[in-house]
């Protein structure tokens, strides 16, 4: 008779989602993000390490260096995973429908729907420039930035305009959402940020339009945004003022 201090109930671990014990997973860097991920949303970023994050898949430390170079491209890959999963958001389009206004409301939900559910993950795409520095959080995929860009054009907004309405819209949601994730236990105060020379996740800048309008989404506007945003925010207590 076996001794059932020692039987391990396979069938219920597969149940319940969990490998079984003599099933080893597979890995690999797809895997790896994954795992970051669901470190950085349970414990934060700041106890996340490559020997942690081994130990959490059942190998040594050594054995991740295979799919994924060190911390800093680990962390580049999560914020690019993070932000991918608004493909998979059908409420997201990746062109105007129905005008630009809906256009852009769904973008603005879908980034939220991210950030609210990884909202320990969410700093860190607001601090990370993962395909191009200038880029603004906290569209930090090109190809997001592209359709952005391009669904605006094709609704007659001009290159200027475009890129107007894109460093709003950014700032719009970058303030309000880091102000969200806060509430909810994120950490939005110093990030680990510093670059050690790894290598980055970089890809050619292929998209047309982000290639084209490069150099003006690059200028520094801040201070111009800084007072146009006050002077919005302004009209807008006068208007609850008034209300009131």
């Amino acid at each position: 008779m076996p001794d059932e201090r020692r039987l391990v109930d396979v069938d219920a671990a597969v149940v319940a989602g969990e490998a079984p014990p003599s099933v080893r997973r597979p890995l690999d860097r797809a895997s790896i993000v994954a795992a970051a991920i669901g470190y950085i949303d349970e414990h934060g970023l700041p106890g996340l390490s490559m020997r942690r994050l081994g130990a959490m898949l059942g190998v040594e430390a050594m054995s991740l260096y295979r799919y994924v170079p060190g911390r800093e491209n680990l962390l580049d890959a999560v914020v690019q995973a993070v932000m991918e999963q608004m493909h998979a958001d059908e409420a997201v389009l990746a062109e105007p429908r129905d005008g630009w206004q809906d256009f852009l409301q769904r973008l603005a939900h879908g980034v939220r729907r991210v950030a609210l559910s990884h909202p320990r993950v969410f700093p860190l795409v607001a601090s990370r420039p993962v395909e191009a520095p200038w880029l603004r959080p906290p569209l930090r995929s090109v190809a997001w930035v592209e359709r952005f860009l391009a669904g605006l054009l094709r609704e007659g907004f001009t290159d200027e305009s475009a890129v107007a309405a894109y460093r709003a819209f950014t700032s719009f949601l970058l303030g309000h959402l880091l102000l969200e994730v806060s509430v909810l236990g994120a950490d939005v105060g110093p990030l680990d940020v510093l670059d050690d020379g790894e290598q980055r996740n970089a890809r050619p800048l292929e998209h047309p339009t982000v290639a084209r309008l490069s150099g003006a989404l690059s200028e520094d506007h801040s201070a111009v945004e800084f007072e146009e945003s006050l002077e919005s925010l302004l009209d807008r207590i006068a208007l609850i003022r008034s209300e009131g």
